[in-house]
């Protein structure tokens, strides 16, 4: 076959795949057998492999999985992935829309759609082209699983258009293909994966994408997060407009006008969601409006122009055969209920939290008891009740222990809690669960430092305290088991790469008691290094917005503790940094900038700065930049050819500013 031949050949072979793909995994009807399809894919990968410099990443035959990773690669979303709030009945949903109508002007319509019990996903396309797709992650940083995705049929590799955007989406497992991937291991002798969540996210972080291949997963967007300037006005247009740019989209999503015709959505799937070929675990409900979803803007945590409906937790009975007792990083003993396996939820469950002595005699479980058994929100199992009258007599009644089940030291009750509560601080089960939660993504993010490979070098010998970390050579993992040369390399990497991390990373890794992630940053953006922290009273630190007093006096007395002094001194030693490197937050009531406590809108075209540099400059002077104009817009900057946003805001007589009165004001 001449060259020119095998270019036409080749785009011929491209087209008709992609159009079967999109005929099968999107539109579900099928246009093709699978014997002829196979043919096709044949025949282009033959031609691809004979005239390499004609591969593509965007060609079908990347769908069969590709080169096997080593790690994957972080990302940083450009935009955060919030998670949502949760409502579980009907006067949550009333309240979340008394709440979006207090700050709305004229009439909400809100888009439900049904809530995939999937893996959420984000997607980047570079001028119609398929670049780049993560894991949520925790938000912020997510996991680069761009290889893995594009074996999922239902994700296009190339748009309709050449355009430029980002998406978020569910990957999820149809029921079928869980049900014979399940089959298939059994017959390997493999275990079983709980349910197709489970099985959808393991397989999208299988180092080797041809695994995902075989996975038969499938993928719905549900919205558009990136696209720049863009005449949309309404989320559900936004839906329709990636549909027609090849995107599968769930057909059962509705426009509702209101919160009755939202309830009744609601009710509707609730009865109707057995006959899914996929599982959901709930409804999600957006505001309509692009306007008004900015206008309501986000906590940090959640958007406020959205709502996840969460369905009822299916309720089951078994048998509570023992009770177990676990101890945490700071001391608290918790029971934990041994059950017979029964499935709830899609998940087979053996042990669910008893939380307390006292929830123990409250319920009057004892071991032996039938119990009501269900997951809090699909994901946490707890004993709900006990079925007394199927007792037998011999059911035995269950007495907390006086001692430590880990050292065997006096457990205490401090005053106004209902735990029982290790004082040890030596405690082996303290320390573990302590080194635990520093190598943790949200504290120092350690890479390879998972709960299993923590107790293994604890028992080993190799830790004791957080500060060991730092000593570990690659000698001493090589010797134990399930290390390698590359895993033993990454993990040492990884360790001498935390050092870098800012002091807010350090101060959550330390688990100070009381003090979480957002207020482990607050202190460090207000004391900025260790020795300023350590040196502050009680007074300093409730003068500090956010810090309470219970808050205050645990961190004095964390750091007047001798151990705690040494532990931080040997951390420094190692060279872990104790000074914040992050952005200083602007005071706003201190700062004489224009821009301070303001809320921006920027509009048009920007002669001299780029959208992102403005929006830069007049963030680091403490302006908040909107995304559209609202009632609560402060300023809006109009550039060259301004439209809606500029007219908006004449309406509601909000300051216009010129790009060069805002250079002005930036360079002063």
């Amino acid at each position: 076959m001449e060259r020119k031949e095998v270019e036409t050949r080749v785009h011929e072979l491209r087209t008709i795949l992609d159009k079967l793909n999109y005929d099968y995994h999107v539109l579900d009807t099928p246009s093709a057998s699978d014997a002829e399809y196979d043919r096709y894919m044949q025949e282009l990968i033959a031609l691809e492999t004979a005239h390499p410099d004609l591969q593509d990443p965007s060609s079908p035959s990347v769908r069969v999985g590709g080169t096997v990773l080593e790690a994957f690669e972080k990302v940083v979303h450009r935009t955060p992935m919030l998670s949502l709030g949760n409502a579980f009945n009907e006067g949550d949903l009333r309240d979340f829309d008394r709440k979006v109508r207090e700050d709305s002007i004229g009439d909400v319509a809100y888009v439900c759609e049904l809530k995939i019990d999937g893996l959420a996903v984000s997607l980047r396309y570079e001028n119609g082209v398929f670049v780049q797709g993560a894991t949520r992650g925790d938000g912020t940083i997510g996991e680069d699983i761009t290889n893995n995705l594009k074996t999922i049929p239902s994700i296009p590799l190339r748009l309709k258009d050449a355009i430029s955007l980002e998406v978020r989406g569910e990957a999820y497992m149809p029921k079928p293909s869980f049900e014979k991937l399940n089959v298939e291991r059994v017959e390997k002798g493999e275990m079983l994966f709980a349910n197709p969540r489970n099985a959808a996210a393991g397989s999208l972080r299988q180092l080797d994408p041809k695994i995902a291949a075989s996975r038969n997963l499938s993928y719905f967007v549900y919205t558009l997060a990136g696209l720049g300037e863009s005449t949309l006005e309404k989320h559900s247009e936004g839906i329709d407009y990636l549909e027609k740019l090849g995107f599968k989209t769930n057909p059962y999503r509705r426009v509702c006008p209101s919160i009755e015709d939202v309830l009744a959505y609601v009710e509707e799937w609730q009865a109707k969601r057995p006959e899914l070929p996929y599982e959901i675990d709930g409804i999600v409900i957006k505001v309509d409006s692009l306007r008004l979803q900015e206008s309501l803007g986000a906590t940090a945590k959640s958007p406020r122009w959205a709502i996840a409906y969460k369905f009822p937790a299916e309720e089951v009975t078994t048998k509570l055969i023992d009770i177990e007792l676990s101890v945490g990083r700071t001391g608290v003993v918790t029971p934990t209920a041994i059950l017979e396996p029964v499935r709830v939820a899609g998940t087979v469950v053996q042990r669910a939290s008893l939380h307390n002595e006292d929830l123990i005699r409250e319920k009057d479980i004892r071991i032996g008891d039938t119990v009501v058994v269900k997951k809090a929100g699909d994901i946490i199992p707890e004993v709900v009740n006990v079925l007394v009258e199927r007792r037998t007599g011999n059911e035995e009644e269950y007495r907390m222990p006086t001692h430590c089940p880990e050292c065997e030291s006096e457990l205490v009750r401090l005053e106004e809690e209902v735990a029982l509560r290790c004082v040890n601080p030596s405690c082996p089960a303290q320390i573990r669960e302590g080194l635990i939660h520093f190598v943790a993504r949200n504290a120092m993010n350690i890479d390879g430092l998972g709960e299993r490979v923590i107790a293994q070098l604890f028992e080993a010998g190799l830790i004791h305290t957080v500060a060991d970390l730092y000593d570990l050579k690659k000698e001493q993992l090589l010797a134990l088991e399930r290390f390698a040369e590359k895993s033993a390399t990454n993990l040492i990497q990884a360790i001498e790469a935390s050092k870098k991390n800012s002091l807010e990373k350090v101060l959550f890794g330390l688990g100070i008691r009381h003090v979480g992630a957002k207020a482990a940053k607050t202190l460090a953006q207000h004391f900025e290094t260790m020795d300023r922290l350590q040196e502050a009273n009680v007074d300093e630190l409730i003068a500090i917005n956010e810090i309470g007093e219970k808050m205050a006096q645990s961190i004095v007395t964390y750091f007047d503790n001798e151990d705690v002094v040494a532990l931080i001194g040997s951390l420094r030693e190692h060279g872990v940094n104790v000074t914040y490197t992050g952005a200083k937050p602007v005071n706003i009531e201190e700062s004489d900038s224009v821009f301070a406590g303001k809320t921006v809108v920027l509009t048009g075209k920007l002669e001299q700065l780029t959208r992102s540099e403005a929006k830069k400059k007049i963030e680091a002077l403490g302006g908040n930049v909107a995304g559209s104009v609202s009632k609560k817009t402060d300023l809006v900057i109009a550039g060259e050819a301004a439209g809606s946003k500029l007219a908006q805001a004449e309406k509601l007589q909000i300051e216009v500013w010129s790009e060069e009165q805002l250079l002005q004001e930036l360079n002063k």
